[in-house]
């Protein structure tokens, strides 16, 4: 008999008709779903950056998303999958002045008004690849209500959380050293920072008392020692307790600074002595403020050593560096250098070198907001999975300082912050439309809707700000929406372990803040995907993989089922595109076999297959074995599943289709003529394609589409679940 099912599978052929199939359907829009679907269950996408590309940790990540999505689908939740971008100030600001370089300008050549535009036209263009690439790796997301960070929604709920904050008294404006980048000329977070090992050395410089002898400190960077304004060793080193209290002369710059003790200086480090710079190093900033040091600021934003600096002004501080030890050589005040490896910070997006410098920022406390987080996870409230995340968690929120949320940026969210220029000749604090003024030398309005000749700021928040906000503000808040009633808190929140405190973290204690709520129930801490080697993957050295172009290469069931395949608990995978291969081959398994069940059953409905276990009176040891196996699958799939085994799942069902079913069953009735027969394997292929379907969704939906079964339902994608058969 012949079957409806062409001869080869070709998935280039099926895959952009079947998910036109489900696009037309409605399906991934919750409120186009069929019956009566009480419970919700919602899953925020982490919005890719509008500069990103799918790459493997992306892959990995959706295709979890996706198999819980489907399969909450199918077992009659309110299934909604919410897309969306973020807008990645620092990332998408590089790439249009990258573009603009090119053309021989700078942003400065545009202004501010005109770049902005330049940004929103690139957002355009190229602001969507990565939606439309999880399109083609068949992700279930409901398009129609995909968001932006920089949408007009997006940003009255931006405002309303700074206000709000504001209002408390949380958000303060104060000067503290930042990791500044010269190149981006903002400042950035400790979190965003990369670090890479360095190779240099650690020189040991004498500065002379003011009575008599000297004392050595160890420095990785004598430029700095321009700007020190004390040596600091610690309370208990005892080689040093007849020395403390005393004057030291600062070499080239002749200051005298005193010798204190605090207890931040390690004792085995160096000399166990430490030159004391509060202007250019973080742990000498928080000594200078316990000790009520001055600090002088020798390295500007530019990255150009200053006039304070006295001895190199104008040059670069590795230069400075140079002309430093020249002089300190001649006046015989260097004891010893030795090589030393140290871990140097480099910005995360344009890879220059970290300046730590002073710089007037606006800050958010964080006692409050941390112990809320803190006691969250502490209470089960949010469980995280693989539990052991749980402590990165904690230790940065036992440990965190007031969050610095300003960004010196031209794309982005500016600051509802107003300036009046000039001295105020009455300065008075008032409220204004519910909303406070601060008077200074310069008086300043927080909201909307400011006074004449007031000037915004120019500086914009931190990206991590509005992004705390994504399951909130996407799902309409700060308005009370059907959404927001509906769908939040969503369920689970999937995403790699680089963000837990970038992210993770700030999402917690958004919605406990504002809704009283925690944002989701869990956190999954998915595996990351390595190189064969063990190593990260780079698309700048050349060993990062387009997940696309296996698609292309293999077809998106097998690429998803290969990355599924290798997913074992909060493992790392050692990537091995193999298993893509293995994936590829069972997709062609299930084809070949879904032909041979369809030419033996004909293509008429079957007689009693309602998408219920059919009755059947006189059952061989084969029927027996093959539903006894099935039905031990589908149990362990529902519990690999529940509990996040993807793997396990994905290995189970690859063992019961290929072996138990095609090994076993569909040899013993390639000799069967019997409607029996032919009831079992088309109802064990049916029930295959369900549990099959979260994984390999394409493949499933177009053989679904010619099964003869009776009251079959429009798509697969929305079919009930096995949970019993």
């Amino acid at each position: 008999m012949k079957s409806n099912l062409s001869k080869i599978y070709r998935p280039e052929k099926v895959e952009n008709k079947i998910y036109a199939l489900w696009q037309k359907s409605g399906f991934f829009n919750p409120d186009k779903l069929p019956g009566k679907r009480r419970k919700a269950y919602t899953i925020v996408i982490p919005p890719p950056n509008v500069t990103g590309e799918l790459h493997m940790g992306h892959a990995l990540q959706d295709v979890i998303h996706d198999i819980l999505i489907r399969k909450k689908r199918m077992e009659g939740f309110k299934t909604l999958w919410l897309p969306g971008t973020d807008h990645a100030g620092i990332a998408t600001q590089n790439v249009v002045e990258k573009q603009l370089k090119k053309e021989g300008k700078t942003r400065f050549d545009l202004g501010r008004e005109k770049f902005i535009e330049r940004v929103w036209q690139w957002k355009r263009k190229y602001g969507n690849i990565i939606l439309d690439q999880l399109k083609a790796l068949g992700c279930s997301l409901d398009w129609s209500r995909t968001r932006f960070t920089m949408d007009k929604d997006y940003v009255k709920a931006v405002e309303t959380a700074f206000l709000h904050y504001y209002k408390k008294g949380w958000i303060y404006q104060g000067e503290r050293v930042v990791n500044w980048c010269s190149r981006c000329q903002t400042s950035l977070s400790d979190l965003e920072l990369e670090y890479k090992e360095k190779k240099g050395n650690l020189w040991y410089l004498r500065y002379p008392l003011k009575n008599k002898g000297s004392i050595t400190v160890a420095t990785t960077r004598p430029e700095t020692m321009l700007g020190d304004m004390a040596v600091a060793v610690n309370p208990k080193d005892k080689r040093y307790k007849d020395i403390i209290g005393q004057k030291a002369i600062l070499p080239l710059v002749n200051r005298e600074i005193p010798v204190i003790t605090d207890r931040a200086v390690d004792p085995k480090f160096g000399t166990g002595a430490v030159k004391v710079t509060p202007a250019h190093d973080f742990t000498d900033w928080e000594i200078s403020q316990r000790h009520k040091l001055e600090s002088v600021l020798i390295i500007n934003e530019k990255g150009k050593m200053t006039a304070e600096s006295k001895v190199c002004p104008g040059l670069s501080p590795l230069a400075c560096r140079e002309k430093v030890i020249e002089k300190l050589e001649k006046e015989n005040l260097i004891e010893k250098v030795e090589d030393y490896t140290h871990s140097a910070p480099y910005c995360y997006r344009c890879g220059s070198l970290i300046e730590p410098i002073p710089s007037k920022q606006w800050f958010l406390k964080m006692d409050s907001l941390a112990k809320m987080a803190i006691k969250a996870v502490k209470s089960g409230k949010v469980k995280f999975s693989p539990k052991r995340w749980e402590r990165v968690y904690f230790n940065w929120l036992k440990n965190i300082q007031d969050w610095c949320i300003s960004r010196q940026l031209w794309w982005g969210h500016k600051l509802p912050v107003y300036k009046k220029q000039g001295e105020i000749r009455n300065p008075k604090s008032e409220i204004r439309n519910n909303l406070e003024i601060r008077n200074s030398k310069l008086e300043i309005y927080v909201g909307d809707n400011p006074p004449k000749n007031y000037v915004r700021v120019p500086d914009v928040l931190d990206t991590w700000f509005s992004s705390a906000l994504w399951p909130l503000a996407t799902l309409g808040w700060p308005q009370k929406t059907k959404d927001l009633k509906i769908f939040y808190p969503t369920d689970v929140l999937i995403t790699d372990r680089g963000i837990i405190n970038l992210w993770v973290t700030r999402m917690i204690f958004s919605g406990l803040e504002f809704i009283k709520k925690g944002p989701f129930h869990t956190v999954l801490i998915h595996a990351t995907v390595l190189t064969r080697e063990g190593k990260r993957m780079s698309k700048s050295l050349g060993t990062g993989i387009d997940p696309i172009k296996l698609v292309e290469k293999y077809g998106a069931d097998a690429t998803r089922f290969g990355i599924a395949y290798q997913i074992m608990g909060g493992q790392d995978i050692r990537f091995v595109e193999d298993n893509i291969s293995m994936g590829k081959k069972f997709c062609n398994k299930i084809w070949n076999a879904s032909r041979f069940v369809l030419m033996q059953t004909g293509n008429a409905p079957g007689r009693s297959l309602n998408g219920k276990r059919p009755g059947l009176s006189h059952l061989t040891a084969a029927d027996k074995k093959i539903l006894n196996q099935l039905n031990k699958t589908t149990k362990s799939v529902n519990k690999d599943i529940e509990s996040f085994k993807f793997g396990k799942a994905a290995h189970t069902l690859y063992d019961f289709f290929w072996h138990d079913f095609c090994d076993l069953y569909i040899e013993y009735a390639k000799d069967k003529r019997n409607q029996q027969t032919k009831d079992i394997l088309l109802y064990v292929l049916a029930t295959s394609l369900k549990l099959l379907h979260p994984f390999i969704p394409f493949v499933t939906e177009e053989i679904y589409q010619k099964i003869p079964i009776k009251n079959k339902g429009k798509c697969l994608m929305i079919e009930a679940w096995p949970s019993k058969v």
